[in-house]
């Protein structure tokens, strides 16, 4: 099940809740491999090669996809 998709990293200190799209790869069904590189004015939730767990999310515009709430355990 291996593929390269997008999710939406949570950046963090924007004093608001800000998502990036970002690149990754799907490990599993649960699992996808961040894949870089980070822009040097933002912080990201989980670092480029972090393996995290995604949970679908709606957006304001109505839009939905996956956004990265954890490390893979």
């Amino acid at each position: 099940m291996a593929g390269i998709t997008t999710i939406y990293m949570p950046l963090l200190n924007e004093g608001t809740a800000v998502w990036r799209p970002v690149t990754a790869a799907r490990i599993n069904h649960e699992a996808f491999q961040v894949l870089g590189p980070m822009p040097d004015d933002e912080e990201w939730a989980f670092a480029p090669g972090s393996v995290v767990a995604v949970a679908p999310h709606l957006f304001v515009d109505g839009r939905s996809g996956f956004v990265a709430v954890a490390i893979s355990p």
